[in-house]
């Protein structure tokens, strides 16, 4: 989740990253068929409301995001167990968010396999229950994911309002744990990026059993 403020719109919630480079990003692909460890890192961004098209002429905007990998999306969200809350699902389809656009983020040479064991990883670093609006929600996932494949980090807008409050409201908790998702308030703000149409409707990743 993320909000945007900016005194120029025409460079707002930009993905000329993705389009201006797609036919040369189509091309690499083309020349990589040969090799099935070779994929393009694409950010997937998601409004979380319509009202984000009104939003925009005021420099405002608040995200969900996915990372697509090996034709595979990947987000994190919140539930109430100490177990992996990272989902995959078929890109650009991510429940109860609406698609705004991709932005693509740089090519990984990582089988498919290799890959799977590095998301299963990952997913023991994000648990459900860790889920924080501010400190550690979808967007933050999504940066670190592209920052550990491809040493990028994701444009700021897409993560703007989680930055802003979590300098004006320092004395926040920085963790989730106990909060109950029974309490209407706090159940609401830790599922706002959270797929809305529950967990029937995402396939969660099993993380990689911990070490004896």
């Amino acid at each position: 989740m993320g909000m945007k403020s900016n005194t120029s719109t025409s460079s707002q919630f930009s993905c000329n990253n993705f389009n201006d480079n797609n036919n040369n990003n189509k091309k690499k692909d083309k020349t990589n068929n040969n090799n099935n460890n070779n994929t393009r890192v694409v950010l997937n961004v998601y409004d979380l409301t319509p009202l984000n098209n009104y939003f925009y002429w005021f420099g405002f905007g608040i995200f969900h995001s996915g990372i697509e990998v090996h034709g595979k999306e990947y987000g994190f969200g919140a539930h109430d167990f100490p177990a992996s809350g990272v989902f995959e699902v078929e890109p650009k389809k991510c429940p109860g968010f609406i698609y705004r656009c991709s932005i693509n983020l740089g090519h990984v040479n990582m089988h498919p396999s290799e890959f799977r064991i590095f998301i299963e990883n990952m997913a023991s670093d994000y648990h459900g229950d860790t889920y924080h609006l501010i400190s550690k929600n979808c967007n933050h996932f999504s940066d670190d994911i592209s920052y550990r494949l491809t040493s990028k980090r994701i444009p700021g807008w897409v993560n703007r309002l989680a930055r802003l409050e979590d300098e004006v409201a320092d004395s926040l908790p920085s963790d989730t744990p106990n909060i109950s998702t029974h309490n209407s308030d706090d159940g609401q703000e830790r599922r706002l990026l959270s797929p809305k149409n529950g967990i029937d409707d995402v396939s969660f990743i099993k993380e990689t059993a911990a070490k004896k």
